[in-house]
């Protein structure tokens, strides 16, 4: 089970940490990503990150440089910190897994590649 939190209103420019607690006892097993869907638009990917490193990270051309996925394995959590926040980065976020496991330096790059998708957590960026 995976289940999002963190979400909330920020004005343009700001930040906000979202969170994805996993359950389970094979969370290290998997890549995780998290994904967005903005009202009336399709799920789209934004980062994702190995199962074994934080530095093996991919991101999405629209948040590359704002937004750091990163990983704790201890704890089974994935991060997403974004900075810099802007009014089209209103969406509901999601964090996910893909099917394969057991893969090093598998970075998943499009919505596709996920399999498990927990709940998300509700972002909105003000003018």
């Amino acid at each position: 089970q995976l289940q999002a939190s963190g979400g909330g209103t920020v004005q343009a420019g700001g930040s906000l940490r979202l969170s994805c607690a996993a359950s389970g006892r094979t969370f290290s097993d998997y890549a995780m990503g998290w994904l967005r869907q903005a009202p009336g638009m399709e799920r789209e990917f934004v980062a994702s990150v190995s199962r074994n490193s934080n530095t093996n990270t991919y991101y999405s051309d629209s948040v590359k440089g704002r937004f750091t996925i990163s990983r704790d394995n201890p704890t089974k959590t994935v991060y997403l910190q974004m900075n810099d926040l802007k009014p089209e980065d209103t969406a509901v976020y999601y964090c996910a897994a893909p099917l394969n496991r057991n893969v090093f330096f598998y970075t998943p790059t499009k919505t596709s590649d996920f399999y498990f998708w927990g709940q998300g957590t509700l972002v909105t960026v003000s003018y």
